[in-house]
This record gives structure tokens, sequence and C-alpha cells, in this order.
């Protein structure tokens, strides 16, 4: 059981670190991206989708944690479940239609709803959501038991802990029947036709995960900053975590909490020296391509492999005498 844990701790391992050498709202956007990553990673890297809509799922967990906290209740984490039933929702009434696209197509009708969203949200609905002015309601939280969300600290610690939990859950989900499902609908349908499995139904229950994970990260990101806008489905921040995914490590397990570190590391560091900071994670992108396609974690992955067997190759000393 520890080893099965120990992957998974020792990467929060690293993102606990950060929060103790690094800034708490960098730690926290880092958990926060990693996991609205997390979703886009799981649809290109087992099923093979690639996702330009994602904002869209994103503002439709946070829009529903917003109509909640703004309209209705003062609770956080009722505001949270909404989000999540609504990206739940959203995933179960569109699947079935984006679903059965090819990949490309797939990826262009996302990238329209992400556009339909931003224009629903700033103009069709302004009347609901203040359009470009946003809903404000940081201070309509009330104080929650346990952990106290309204405090950035306690924040910080219930989205870790929410985070640990679905990277487990996202592991357990590699090692089923219907993780191998996933991958095996990405590289071959006929066959997975063949052993009785049902294409669509493998590709609608992943899009419905990994949107709800998404709209989770919408939601956590409403509840961090109290404010929700149109600006968090803006059709030019639809390629962030495509191009997150493809930095850490496309499918892989780790890659979103590494693309997130580096990524927005970059953001904050560089952005702080040169305007078009996006040039250099733009080179850094080019540059991965051209060394194997496997990320930064495929990479580093690969160089602790080599490491763990030369440690076990090494010559044992010969008796003397």
């Amino acid at each position: 059981m520890l080893r099965w844990w120990s992957g998974i701790l020792a990467a929060f391992l690293v993102v606990a670190l950060l929060r103790v050498f690094m800034s708490l709202p960098f730690a926290t956007e880092v958990v926060i991206f990693s996991i609205y990553v997390m979703g886009c990673n799981f649809l290109l890297g087992r099923v093979g989708f690639i996702s330009f809509g994602q904002p869209a799922y994103l503002a439709v967990g946070a829009y529903a944690t917003a109509f909640y906290l703004f309209y209705a209740g003062t609770n956080p984490y009722l505001g949270i479940l909404a989000g999540l039933l609504a990206g739940v929702a959203v995933a179960l009434l569109v699947g079935p239609l984006f679903v059965r696209l090819r990949s490309d197509y797939f990826a262009l009708v996302n990238l329209a709803l992400a556009v339909i969203m931003y224009y629903l949200m700033e103009k069709v609905l302004a009347k609901f959501t203040h359009g470009d002015n946003g809903l404000w309601f940081l201070t309509r939280m009330t104080a929650t038991p346990v952990v106290n969300l309204t405090t950035p600290a306690g924040f910080f610690v219930f989205a870790f802990v929410v985070a640990l939990v679905l990277w487990a859950f996202y592991k357990y989900l590699d090692e089923t029947i219907y993780g191998a499902c996933c991958l095996a609908t990405k590289i071959n349908e006929d066959k997975v036709r063949f052993l009785g499995y049902s294409n669509f139904a493998i590709r609608w229950l992943a899009f419905v995960i990994a949107n709800t994970t998404t709209a989770l990260a919408g939601s956590l990101y409403a509840v961090y900053f109290g404010f929700v806008s149109p600006e968090i489905t803006g059709p030019h921040r639809a390629a962030d975590p495509v191009v997150v995914t493809i930095l850490g490590g496309v499918g892989t397990l780790y890659g979103p909490i590494i693309g997130t570190i580096v990524y927005t590391g970059m953001k904050d560091v560089l952005s702080r020296i040169i305007v078009n900071w996006e040039f250099f994670v733009g080179f850094l992108l080019v540059f991965i391509m051209l060394a194997g396609e496997q990320g930064l974690w495929g990479t580093l992955e690969a160089l602790l492999r080599r490491v763990r067997r030369s440690g076990r190759r090494a010559p044992v000393p010969q008796e003397t005498g």
C-alpha cells in the first residue's frame, strides 16, 4: 500500500515544499491549475482527444459556484458542490454529441463552445452575470468548519487535499480495466469493438470525468478569488491547458504537476522582465518535441529509471585473501 502511494506522496511533497519556499498565492495557483490541466491531460493522453475548449468547462464550474454564492447561499463547500454538479450535467449533455467526432473536429467544436460560453456570460446573460464587471461574492462567504475556506491558508490546505485525492483517483483509474479500455480506444477502435466494449461509452465516460475535473478547478478558482468574470473562458487562453499538458508529458500522472510548476514559474518570473514571456514557453515546447515528445516528466522519469538500473548493477566488491 505504501509503495502504491509513494509516487503521489513524493509529487505532493514537492508541492508542499513550494508552500514553504514560495509565496502562498504561487503554491495555490499551482495546485488549482494542475487540477485544471489534469482534465485536459486525461482527454488527450488516455482517449486521444485534444481539446481547445477547456475554458468553457472551467467557466461552467466557476459560474455555478458564483451563482450559488452570489444569489443563493454563503457556504463555500456547497458552492463547490454546485460547480461539480454543473460540470457533470454539462458533460453528460454535450458529451454524446462531441465524442462521436474525430479528434480534429472535436478540438474545433470545443473551441467554438468556449467562444459561445464567453459571449453568453459577457452579453446574453449579462443581466445575471453582470457582464465584464463580473460577480463579486468574497465578502458574502461565511467561515466553514474544520478547514476555513475564507482564509488563504485554509483554502490552500483544502485545495491540496482535494488534489491529492484526485491524483489517487486517476492513478487507480489507470490501473483498472476501464483505464486500459481508454488507451485501447485511442489506439485501435476495431479491437475494442471486437472485445465487446463500446467505444462510444468509454469516450463519453472519459469526457465526463475529464470535464468534471475541469469544472472542479473552476469552482476552486471562484472560491479562491471570490470573483468570476467572462475572462475565465476567454478564447485567447484556450491553448493554455494543452500547452501545459504537452510541457509536462501527455498522459503521464505527474506531468500536469511538473508542467504547471514550470509554466507558472516562467509566467511569474519572466513576465516581470519580458512582456512576451510566452516566446520562451514556445521555445521550450519546440525543444521538448524535438527531444522525443515525452515532456518534462517523461524525460525526468527516463533519467530516474536509468539511475535506478545503474544502482542495481553496481559491482559487488570481491573478497581478497
